[in-house]
């Protein structure tokens, strides 16, 4: 599949993009636009995990363990208050692995989901 279908989604890197394009490599056009389409709908760009991270300085800590699944964590940083701003601030540093963690789970589970599909 072509480069440019993965470039349209925002703030993707160039290691999800080979990634993305290993996994996918076996698929059948249909389902490569299947598991396009789910994928697409589950994927958090980084910049979101910032801004839900930055999120967590104002309003409510822990918001982005919410948006990428972690509701355990979501928990603990809400009624810790991001452990004290310190778990909020390694979060802020490390939000790029934690959207890259996100999607790979996210595109593990919808090319599941498109490989059942003829």
């Amino acid at each position: 599949m072509d480069f440019n279908y993965y470039t349209a989604f925002s703030g993707i890197t160039p290691e999800e993009v080979n990634f993305l394009q290993q996994a996918t490599a076996g698929l059948t056009e249909t389902q490569h636009r299947n598991f396009l389409a789910i994928y697409g709908s589950k994927r958090r760009s980084p910049q979101d995990i910032l801004l839900f991270t930055l999120l967590g300085f104002v309003v409510v800590a822990g918001v982005q363990r919410f948006v990428v699944g972690q509701i355990v964590m979501g928990i603990i940083y809400l009624l810790t208050g991001g452990f004290c701003l310190v778990g909020t601030i390694v979060d802020l540093i490390n939000h790029k692995s934690l959207a890259n963690n996100y999607n790979r789970d996210m595109a593990y589970e919808s090319l599941q989901i498109a490989k059942m599909t003829p």
